[in-house]
């Protein structure tokens, strides 16, 4: 039998790739989808929510004519705490590398156009448009097609690039050409991550590492000191100055000298170029 999970490189082959808001408890993980013949519950595993968005991605690759897809749930050991590392320090470029990103939008009908035209229980945007990892799955594919919660096709990311930029205030000529033709400052950057939320308070910096082109290891567990490590890396490697441009407010006081305690502090350096 033909396995289901195969190791290429990104640079090697033609794929797609999901980009998805993680529903805890429903997803399928890398164990499962490799024993899933075997098992003898594979039934209600087929039966959750996350199987059937893996499924559905694969028709859809398939419609684009590629022959492999790449999905973070199971496409991932977690159980390898190296493989871990490894992979969410490579991501952006998986995503960047990709031929086609698929953003699965799970709580939207269309496209949404404004805050109360969504369907989302934060009663703001789609969950999609505030998660800490999505922001660079939204920047490093070229070619980025929104799909709604049924799978249907509701734009692509160039052709929405306007309206994006309106909701998540990254510049149209980010969305548009990449990073690489832009070459936003370090605060500008964090300023795209200021509102967004992660499960895990470490995934606040590790999600910014590929935007910053920065590599470090994943110490889960280090809570907050996961932000000073990556500023620290950022002035390890990089001369600019704008990662001291953040401004300390009310609700979070400054415990790390010059350095940011957390993104949000960036949320107005958006216009620092």
């Amino acid at each position: 039998m033909k396995s289901v999970l195969e190791e290429h490189s990104d640079t090697e082959k033609a794929y797609a790739i999901l980009s998805h808001r993680w529903l805890d408890g429903d997803e399928v993980n890398y164990l499962e989808i490799t024993e899933l013949a075997k098992m003898e519950n594979r039934d209600r595993i087929r039966e959750r929510s996350g199987y059937r968005k893996i499924v559905k991605s694969c028709q859809q690759a398939e419609n684009d004519g590629l022959k492999w897809l790449w999905v973070d749930t199971c496409c991932i050991d977690k159980r390898s705490s190296s493989e871990l590392s490894e992979t969410l320090n490579s991501m952006f470029r998986w995503y960047e590398n990709s031929n086609k990103c698929y953003a699965y939008l799970h709580d939207v009908d269309v496209f949404p156009t404004a805050p109360n035209e969504t369907s989302a229980e934060s009663g703001c945007w789609p969950e999609w448009f505030s998660r800490g990892w999505t922001l660079q799955e939204l920047i490093a594919p070229m070619a980025l097609q929104f799909f709604n919660k049924g799978w249907q096709a509701i734009g692509n990311k160039r052709d929405l690039a306007t309206t994006l930029e309106k909701i998540m205030r990254v510049p149209f000529g980010v969305l548009v050409d990449g990073l690489a033709s832009y070459r936003p400052s370090v605060a500008q950057v964090m300023s795209w991550a200021a509102d967004r939320r992660t499960t895990r308070v470490e995934d606040r910096a590790y999600s910014l590492m590929g935007l910053l082109d920065v590599n470090m290891p994943m110490l889960y567990g280090e809570g907050k000191k996961a932000f000073l490590r990556l500023q620290q890396e950022i002035i390890r490697q990089s001369s600019d100055q704008s990662i001291f441009a953040w401004k300390p407010t009310n609700e979070t006081p400054q415990t790390c000298g010059v350095l940011a305690d957390d993104p949000s502090l960036f949320r107005d350096c958006h216009d620092i170029i």
